[in-house]
Protein backbone atom coordinates (compact mmCIF):
# COMPACT_ATOMS: atom_id res chain seq x y z
CA UNK A 1 0.00 0.00 0.00
CA UNK A 2 1.39 3.51 -0.98
CA UNK A 3 1.67 6.49 1.46
CA UNK A 4 -1.07 8.02 -0.50
CA UNK A 5 -3.89 4.58 -0.21
CA UNK A 6 -2.30 4.32 3.70
CA UNK A 7 -3.34 8.21 4.32
CA UNK A 8 -6.50 7.88 2.66
CA UNK A 9 -7.55 4.99 4.72
CA UNK A 10 -8.84 2.72 1.61
CA UNK A 11 -6.98 -0.21 -0.33
CA UNK A 12 -6.48 -0.08 -3.86
CA UNK A 13 -9.68 -1.95 -4.54
CA UNK A 14 -11.65 0.52 -2.15
CA UNK A 15 -10.80 3.44 -3.63
CA UNK A 16 -11.74 2.05 -7.67
CA UNK A 17 -14.45 1.24 -6.05
CA UNK A 18 -15.62 4.33 -4.76
CA UNK A 19 -14.55 5.55 -8.03
CA UNK A 20 -17.28 3.31 -9.94
CA UNK A 21 -20.39 4.16 -7.31
CA UNK A 22 -19.28 7.91 -8.15
CA UNK A 23 -18.95 7.62 -11.75
CA UNK A 24 -20.36 5.15 -12.87
CA UNK A 25 -21.36 5.81 -16.05
CA UNK A 26 -18.91 8.29 -17.23
CA UNK A 27 -16.28 5.65 -15.61
CA UNK A 28 -17.59 2.69 -17.81
CA UNK A 29 -17.76 5.05 -21.19
CA UNK A 30 -14.21 5.80 -20.49
CA UNK A 31 -13.37 2.10 -20.34
CA UNK A 32 -15.15 0.80 -22.87
CA UNK A 33 -13.58 3.67 -25.05
CA UNK A 34 -10.28 2.36 -24.15
CA UNK A 35 -10.89 -0.75 -25.08
CA UNK A 36 -12.24 -0.25 -28.17
CA UNK A 37 -8.66 1.74 -29.22
CA UNK A 38 -6.54 -0.87 -28.04
CA UNK A 39 -8.51 -3.11 -30.36
CA UNK A 40 -9.90 -5.58 -27.31
CA UNK A 41 -13.12 -5.72 -28.83
CA UNK A 42 -15.10 -8.76 -27.99
CA UNK A 43 -14.26 -7.01 -23.86
CA UNK A 44 -15.63 -3.73 -25.27
CA UNK A 45 -19.07 -5.67 -26.37
CA UNK A 46 -19.31 -7.56 -23.33
CA UNK A 47 -19.19 -4.43 -21.65
CA UNK A 48 -21.29 -2.53 -23.78
CA UNK A 49 -23.81 -5.56 -23.25
CA UNK A 50 -23.78 -4.98 -19.33
CA UNK A 51 -23.77 -1.37 -19.26
CA UNK A 52 -26.41 -0.23 -22.21
CA UNK A 53 -28.84 -3.38 -22.77
CA UNK A 54 -31.42 -2.44 -20.48
CA UNK A 55 -31.68 1.08 -21.33
CA UNK A 56 -31.31 -0.05 -25.78
CA UNK A 57 -33.81 -2.45 -25.05
CA UNK A 58 -36.31 0.56 -23.94
CA UNK A 59 -35.43 2.22 -26.59
CA UNK A 60 -36.27 -0.91 -29.22
CA UNK A 61 -39.41 -1.66 -27.24
CA UNK A 62 -40.61 2.21 -28.08
CA UNK A 63 -40.26 1.46 -31.66
CA UNK A 64 -41.96 -2.19 -31.72
CA UNK A 65 -44.23 -2.45 -28.98
CA UNK A 66 -43.18 -6.05 -29.11
CA UNK A 67 -40.78 -7.65 -25.87
CA UNK A 68 -39.28 -10.14 -28.69
CA UNK A 69 -38.56 -8.18 -31.56
CA UNK A 70 -37.05 -5.27 -29.20
CA UNK A 71 -34.76 -8.21 -27.02
CA UNK A 72 -33.61 -9.35 -30.96
CA UNK A 73 -32.93 -5.51 -32.37
CA UNK A 74 -30.71 -5.10 -29.10
CA UNK A 75 -28.64 -8.27 -30.28
CA UNK A 76 -28.38 -6.65 -33.64
CA UNK A 77 -27.62 -3.16 -32.16
CA UNK A 78 -24.46 -5.00 -30.01
CA UNK A 79 -23.43 -7.00 -33.54
CA UNK A 80 -23.71 -4.09 -35.65
CA UNK A 81 -21.86 -2.13 -33.02
CA UNK A 82 -19.02 -4.87 -32.83
CA UNK A 83 -18.93 -4.82 -36.76
CA UNK A 84 -18.12 -0.98 -36.32
CA UNK A 85 -15.38 -0.90 -33.42
CA UNK A 86 -12.74 -0.36 -35.75
CA UNK A 87 -14.58 2.69 -37.31
CA UNK A 88 -15.42 4.57 -34.00
CA UNK A 89 -14.04 7.96 -33.48
CA UNK A 90 -14.88 8.63 -30.23
CA UNK A 91 -16.20 12.04 -31.51
CA UNK A 92 -19.28 11.55 -29.59
CA UNK A 93 -20.12 9.61 -26.22
CA UNK A 94 -20.27 5.39 -26.90
CA UNK A 95 -23.57 5.35 -25.54
CA UNK A 96 -25.11 8.07 -28.19
CA UNK A 97 -23.23 5.82 -30.62
CA UNK A 98 -24.53 2.75 -29.86
CA UNK A 99 -28.28 4.81 -29.68
CA UNK A 100 -27.65 6.14 -32.98
CA UNK A 101 -26.99 2.39 -34.15
CA UNK A 102 -30.20 0.82 -32.41
CA UNK A 103 -32.72 4.17 -34.17
CA UNK A 104 -31.59 3.20 -37.21
CA UNK A 105 -31.97 -0.58 -36.98
CA UNK A 106 -35.11 0.18 -35.51
CA UNK A 107 -36.35 2.44 -37.96
CA UNK A 108 -35.59 0.00 -40.79
CA UNK A 109 -37.65 -2.97 -38.71
CA UNK A 110 -40.58 -0.46 -38.43
CA UNK A 111 -40.75 0.60 -42.23
CA UNK A 112 -40.40 -3.08 -43.08
CA UNK A 113 -43.54 -3.78 -40.51
CA UNK A 114 -45.32 -1.11 -41.96
CA UNK A 115 -44.83 -2.28 -45.38
CA UNK A 116 -45.72 -5.35 -44.48
CA UNK A 117 -48.41 -5.07 -42.60
CA UNK A 118 -49.94 -2.90 -45.36
CA UNK A 119 -49.46 -5.24 -48.09
CA UNK A 120 -51.57 -7.90 -45.66
CA UNK A 121 -54.19 -5.22 -44.99
CA UNK A 122 -54.66 -5.20 -48.95
CA UNK A 123 -54.69 -8.35 -49.57
CA UNK A 124 -57.70 -8.76 -46.84
CA UNK A 125 -59.22 -5.41 -48.57
CA UNK A 126 -58.82 -7.42 -51.94
CA UNK A 127 -60.26 -10.19 -50.74
CA UNK A 128 -63.48 -8.66 -49.81
CA UNK A 129 -64.10 -7.12 -53.35
CA UNK A 130 -64.25 -3.53 -52.66
CA UNK A 131 -65.60 -1.23 -55.39
CA UNK A 132 -62.90 -0.58 -58.06
CA UNK A 133 -63.20 2.95 -58.00
CA UNK A 134 -63.36 3.31 -53.92
CA UNK A 135 -59.75 1.35 -54.21
CA UNK A 136 -58.46 3.74 -56.35
CA UNK A 137 -59.62 7.04 -54.23
CA UNK A 138 -57.71 4.88 -51.39
CA UNK A 139 -54.88 4.93 -53.21
CA UNK A 140 -54.55 7.97 -54.46
CA UNK A 141 -55.41 9.05 -51.00
CA UNK A 142 -52.03 6.96 -49.45
CA UNK A 143 -49.83 8.64 -52.24
CA UNK A 144 -50.57 12.37 -51.38
CA UNK A 145 -50.49 11.49 -47.88
CA UNK A 146 -46.88 10.02 -48.70
CA UNK A 147 -45.94 12.50 -50.95
CA UNK A 148 -46.58 14.98 -47.60
CA UNK A 149 -44.56 13.02 -45.64
CA UNK A 150 -41.89 12.77 -47.60
CA UNK A 151 -41.39 16.94 -47.95
CA UNK A 152 -41.43 17.11 -43.51
CA UNK A 153 -37.81 17.39 -41.99
CA UNK A 154 -36.05 14.13 -41.26
CA UNK A 155 -36.88 14.88 -37.56
CA UNK A 156 -40.79 15.44 -38.33
CA UNK A 157 -41.31 12.77 -40.71
CA UNK A 158 -39.74 10.57 -37.66
CA UNK A 159 -41.75 12.06 -35.22
CA UNK A 160 -45.11 11.24 -37.04
CA UNK A 161 -44.14 7.63 -38.50
CA UNK A 162 -43.32 6.70 -34.94
CA UNK A 163 -46.68 8.41 -33.42
CA UNK A 164 -48.95 7.02 -35.81
CA UNK A 165 -47.96 4.83 -37.74
CA UNK A 166 -45.96 2.48 -34.87
CA UNK A 167 -49.04 3.85 -32.47
CA UNK A 168 -46.26 4.99 -29.61
CA UNK A 169 -47.43 7.59 -27.00
CA UNK A 170 -45.85 11.11 -26.99
CA UNK A 171 -43.23 9.70 -23.89
CA UNK A 172 -42.06 7.24 -26.42
CA UNK A 173 -41.66 9.32 -29.46
CA UNK A 174 -39.53 11.19 -26.92
CA UNK A 175 -37.50 8.65 -25.77
CA UNK A 176 -36.87 6.80 -29.69
CA UNK A 177 -35.99 10.87 -30.93
CA UNK A 178 -33.55 11.07 -27.64
CA UNK A 179 -35.76 14.36 -27.08
CA UNK A 180 -37.87 15.19 -24.21
CA UNK A 181 -41.61 14.92 -24.64
CA UNK A 182 -42.57 18.70 -24.93
CA UNK A 183 -40.25 18.52 -28.23
CA UNK A 184 -41.64 15.20 -29.59
CA UNK A 185 -45.25 17.09 -29.52
CA UNK A 186 -44.20 19.97 -30.91
CA UNK A 187 -42.49 18.01 -33.67
CA UNK A 188 -45.46 15.76 -34.20
CA UNK A 189 -47.61 19.49 -34.57
CA UNK A 190 -45.63 21.32 -36.85
CA UNK A 191 -45.22 17.85 -39.25
CA UNK A 192 -49.25 18.21 -38.85
CA UNK A 193 -49.46 21.43 -40.14
CA UNK A 194 -47.52 21.50 -43.07
CA UNK A 195 -48.87 17.71 -44.17
CA UNK A 196 -52.29 19.53 -44.13
CA UNK A 197 -51.45 22.68 -45.59
CA UNK A 198 -49.37 20.58 -48.49
CA UNK A 199 -52.74 18.06 -48.97
CA UNK A 200 -54.98 21.41 -49.21
CA UNK A 201 -52.80 22.93 -51.67
CA UNK A 202 -53.66 19.87 -54.17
Amino acid sequence: MTSDEAGSGMTPGLARQGLHEAAPAAAEARAIEQLIAAGEYREALARCARAYAHALGRLCMAFTGSQAESEELVQETLLAAFDGFAQYRAEGSIRAWLFGIARRICGRHTEMRTRREARLRLVHDTSRGPDAAELSLERERAQRARAALAKLKPSEREAVVLRFDSGLSFREVALACGVDEAAARKRVSRALARMRADLVEE
